[in-house]
């Protein structure tokens, strides 16, 4: 575990996919749906990197959906039909029996009762994943990063994610699993940084904390208040 001086934090914020809850638990569930849609969402991946790598905010649901009508589909009703059928409303079943990872509610639940205020962000739709196993009654803030019109790191999201919350970014931590997303993504407008990862340390220097177990990050908070 790797913990530097984290100053004064009034909020926490969190990935979801990821962070929340581990990638397996969805990758074991929708491995069916995958393989039957393996080339679509080669596709869709793709265009989310070149998305990506633009930096460019944008309307994101529309510009998607026009990449992927003109490369792959050239139709719009049929590009739409897919994202909706594989993606938005596809995936939405598999999210239902997601156990988050150990100790992750508790630690949230933790955290507003000692008075931070808690944010989600997510790449993927928050309403996505239904009631988020728990964790919304004590989410100030919940927030996809599609809506802001630019998928992580790019600071738009992560901006509209402070002022929603009515804090500076300086004055948030920001707990996520991806380093090269969530880690520099954050970093890169003023907030503070925690890493989940099974890692010992972060040889960039950019995380704050780098820890494996929620009870760990409970710890390291709730101390320094």
């Amino acid at each position: 575990m790797q913990v530097k001086n984290l100053g004064e934090i009034k909020a926490i914020a969190f990935d979801i996919d990821g962070t929340l809850y581990e990638n397996w638990k969805l990758n074991i569930r929708i491995i069916w749906h995958f393989l039957k849609n393996i080339t679509f969402f080669a596709r869709y991946g793709h265009a989310r990197n070149l998305f990506r790598a633009s930096g460019k905010t944008m309307n994101f649901r529309e510009e998607q959906l026009s990449l992927m009508t003109k490369y792959y589909f050239g139709s719009e009703s049929k590009a739409q039909k897919k994202m909706d059928d594989v993606i938005y409303e596809g995936l939405k079943k598999y999210f239902k029996k997601i156990v988050p990872c150990k100790d992750s509610l508790d630690t949230v639940k933790s955290f507003k009762e000692a008075g931070f205020k808690i944010a989600l962000l997510s790449d993927f739709p928050p309403e996505q994943k239904g009631g988020l196993w728990g964790f919304q009654p004590y989410c100030d803030v919940i927030l996809g990063t599609e809506a802001c019109g630019a998928l992580k790191p790019a600071p738009v999201s992560f901006r509209k994610m402070a002022d929603d919350l009515g804090v500076k970014p300086e004055e948030i931590l920001y707990v996520g699993n991806s380093h090269k997303y969530d880690v520099v993504g954050a970093r890169n407008v003023g907030m503070k940084t925690a890493w989940f990862t099974k890692k010992k340390l972060d040889k960039t220097g950019q995380a704050d904390i780098v820890f494996s177990r929620f009870s760990d990050l409970k710890q390291i908070i709730l101390k320094n208040i």
